[in-house]
């Protein structure tokens, strides 16, 4: 298969498992990049940071006309995140300055140990959230937000992972709100910390923008047909045959053997 088509269709892949399934593009795309086509860890997350801050827009556009977002939420979790993902990039160019090509096993270790984390969380979020059904919130306070966004957006800026699917959890076990509230909020704010963190990254040079193109061509159609296989196929089911391939990925990436 051609380069161009095979990107393309990992796009269309990518874009109709987050139709159906609702798991987070960073989480699905970026073990790709880096497995699947052998993009250098560094670049794959730059990448993948604007790939998901595309692919947000439109949804965080939805949830914005149908008012099912808290903008101050959005507020506190942004103050935190942005200031966050910045450290966490500069975190990656001091490690690049002082070990050159070895700063991509850094990242790969850092992305495996994110994808453990997250894909258990995932298989483990229904529990979750019946155990936090009907208990008032543990948290209000604004700097608390703040605080989640940090570490988010630390996250981020390393690995482009946990823009939805780690702030959700933190959510979820901090703060109490209707679940539609909770995702239309998550992904406004998703946008902000994505476009900041994939701006930045461009900067670096830590873009590769034809790929991204390539995979927006693919994911875009690939959305819409997911949503419609949504409703036709098991997709609890898939959730978690996903996850479990998330879970061993994460577990492969911390093993693999580092390049030299």
């Amino acid at each position: 298969m051609e380069p161009a088509a095979l990107r393309i269709f990992i796009g269309l892949t990518v874009g109709t498992l987050i139709g159906m399934t609702g798991l987070g593009g960073g989480v699905l795309l970026l073990p790709i990049l880096i497995f699947g086509l052998g993009v250098p860890a560094i670049k794959a997350v730059g990448s993948d940071a604007l790939f998901n801050f595309i692919t947000k827009i439109p949804s965080s556009i939805v949830h914005l006309k149908k008012e099912t977002v808290r903008r101050k939420v959005v507020v506190a979790l942004a103050a935190g995140s942005v200031p966050g993902s910045i450290i966490g990039i500069r975190v990656l160019v001091h490690l690049r300055d002082v070990y050159g090509a070895g700063v991509n096993d850094f990242i790969k270790s850092a992305v495996g140990i994110l994808l453990i984390l997250v894909s258990t969380l995932l298989l483990l979020q229904r529990r979750l959230e019946a155990g936090m059904a009907n208990r008032p919130p543990t948290a209000k306070s604004f700097a608390g937000m703040v605080a989640i966004g940090l570490v988010a957006g630390f996250l981020v800026g390393m690995t482009s992972v946990g823009s939805g699917s780690i702030i959700m959890m933190l959510l979820l076990l901090f703060y109490s709100y209707p679940p539609k509230v909770m995702v239309g909020t998550d992904i406004v704010h998703a946008v902000i910390l994505t476009g900041v963190t994939s701006l930045l990254h461009f900067r670096l040079g830590n873009v590769d923008p034809s790929l991204v193109g390539y995979l927006l061509v693919g994911s875009i159609p690939g959305g819409l047909i997911g949503s419609y296989l949504s409703t036709r196929v098991p997709v609890v089911w898939l959730r978690r045959i996903l996850c479990t391939v998330l879970l061993v990925t994460g577990v492969r990436m911390l093993i693999a053997p580092p390049v030299h």
